[in-house]
């Protein structure tokens, strides 16, 4: 089985938009603040968003499940109050379960939490606890910067995040960290944004000793890892000076990382520098790069066929990346594979 541990409802259907926009309409005239969250989206509506795309892709690269998760950037989690904020989670979430109800050997859901600037992650528990315990979730997508490029909320690794992370713990369930919108003119939302949030949250965890009071917490950093697999000395070298233990004692129980990463020598270095036990495959399709290759002649996005060009990967490591990994880490996979006769 392949299991694509990093993919967003980014064709959702028009009317999806048009509900944030009455949502966005309310913060200056909250008259106009939607009361009902029934979107008017049809199941045929789901189908014909996904037939042509993710699910298109799914047959002709050859995946079998996707980890299905709210279109990321359309979190936004620096617009509104924590009211909005709920609401906006709430409705995300729904129609992803809707998705996974239609297509249950296809997506498995990851949800999206409703944070706010400012607003502890307590927030974010009622909405993570709906989405494990009654719609059947497995993770969730964990903003480490609320505020869109700004950085004003605490690091991943203070106390201030401290009740959330008992939580997953407590539900066995990992955090993909992921930013949304950028909102600073400085940093283009995916190619510099994403990257940043990425790269800061790796550093955050080096610096700190988070996974000393919560040693079963997991997390997924997306997109490659940002820059770390490329400075991996470096960062070795920080830890050292820092008087740390070496990574992968220190931090690899803990952290994994996925293979949205779009050529072949990118998904090359990863596997060389980083373990192959902390590798998920993932696509992020259809996502942050959605255009065909002009070397190559394929999508950029289509990253199981970086994976199958590594001649060298042994076959009990490419299904480690391919399935065995995902089911390590999202520690509900394996009952919910079992349940919809996928195991």
């Amino acid at each position: 089985m392949i299991i694509d541990c990093h993919g967003h409802y980014t064709t959702a259907p028009r009317e999806l938009e048009l509900f944030r926009d009455r949502q966005l309409a309310g913060l200056a005239d909250g008259s106009r603040r939607p009361t009902s969250i029934d979107l008017g989206i049809s199941d045929d509506q789901i189908r014909q968003s996904l037939d042509g795309a993710q699910l298109k892709f799914q047959r002709q690269r050859g995946t079998d499940v996707t980890i299905f998760s709210p279109r990321a950037s359309g979190m936004a989690h620096h617009v509104g109050d924590a009211a909005i904020g709920a609401q906006w989670a709430r409705v995300c979430n729904d129609l992803i379960h809707r998705v996974c109800t239609l297509y249950p050997k296809n997506f498995i859901g990851v949800c999206q939490l409703p944070q706010v600037p400012g607003v502890p992650p307590t927030n974010c528990i009622p909405e993570i606890e709906r989405c494990v315990n009654e719609l059947g979730f497995i993770g969730c997508n964990l903003n480490p910067d609320p505020s869109g490029g700004y950085w004003r909320d605490p690091p991943l690794t203070d106390r201030y995040w401290y009740p959330f992370y008992e939580k997953m713990v407590e539900l066995d369930v990992p955090a993909m960290v992921h930013v949304s919108s950028s909102c600073n003119p400085c940093f283009h939302a995916t190619g510099a944004h994403y990257i940043n949030g990425d790269t800061a949250a790796f550093m955050q965890f080096l610096t700190a000793n988070l996974f000393k009071d919560f040693p079963t917490l997991k997390f997924i950093i997306p997109h490659g890892w940002g820059a770390v697999p490329y400075h991996w000395g470096r960062y070795r070298g920080l830890a050292q000076d820092m008087k740390r233990p070496p990574l992968a004692e220190y931090l690899l129980n803990n952290v994994f990382f996925d293979t949205c990463v779009y050529h072949f020598p990118g998904i090359e270095l990863l596997t060389k520098v980083i373990p192959i036990d902390n590798i998920l495959f993932a696509s992020e399709m259809v996502g942050a790069v959605k255009g065909v290759d002009p070397e190559t002649g394929n999508y950029f996005d289509d990253t199981k066929r970086y994976i199958d060009q590594l001649a060298a990967l042994s076959a009990r490591n490419r299904t480690k990346i391919f399935e065995g990994n995902a089911r390590r880490v999202f520690g509900r996979l394996d009952a919910v594979l079992k349940q919809r006769g996928l195991s």
